[in-house]
């Protein structure tokens, strides 16, 4: 069985993860790599953080980005979710604040999911006081969709 997936269930799959795939435009062409993100559900927003590279120089020219989050058992068995929205570059306090909340949020998720997480975790709040701090951003959610594939028998 295939279907769309509810505002509630997309929502539910980006609280559940941290590993998407960002696709923004350079150049006029399209660029998709793996971002770990944190989904702040109080603002609708994703939060996630870069060095001042080739992405965030796109980004800050033309701020229409997507990004992708699966769940994949099987070829059978899967959820996606899509999310539409603009970059947005964090700077001060707001990017202390949200690298701090990035960081817990991505513990939290690490914990619910395999019941510990990786120490180098703990090390992302300390990054924003760093020579070299990076580029803290969020993607402020226009639209998302979402589609499920099922196979019950194979369940």
């Amino acid at each position: 069985m295939r279907r769309n997936l509810t505002e509630e269930e997309c929502k539910a799959i980006l609280e559940k993860n941290y590993i998407g795939r960002l696709a923004y435009i350079s150049a006029g062409f399209p660029h998709i790599l793996p971002i770990t993100f944190y989904y702040d559900v109080k603002h609708n927003t994703i939060i996630s953080y870069s060095a001042d590279g080739h992405k965030i120089k796109a980004m800050r020219k033309n701020n229409a980005v997507s990004m992708g989050v699966d769940e994949i058992s099987s070829i059978e068995n899967w959820k996606s979710v899509l999310v539409q929205g603009t970059f947005e570059e964090l700077s001060r306090i707001d990017a202390k604040h949200m690298l701090h909340e990035f960081s817990e949020g991505v513990k939290e998720v690490l914990l619910n999911k395999y019941g510990a997480y990786p120490k180098y975790i703990s090390e992302f709040s300390a990054k924003i006081n760093a020579e070299d701090a990076p580029i803290v951003f969020r993607i402020n959610i226009s639209d998302f969709t979402g589609k499920l594939r099922e196979n019950k028998s194979a369940n």
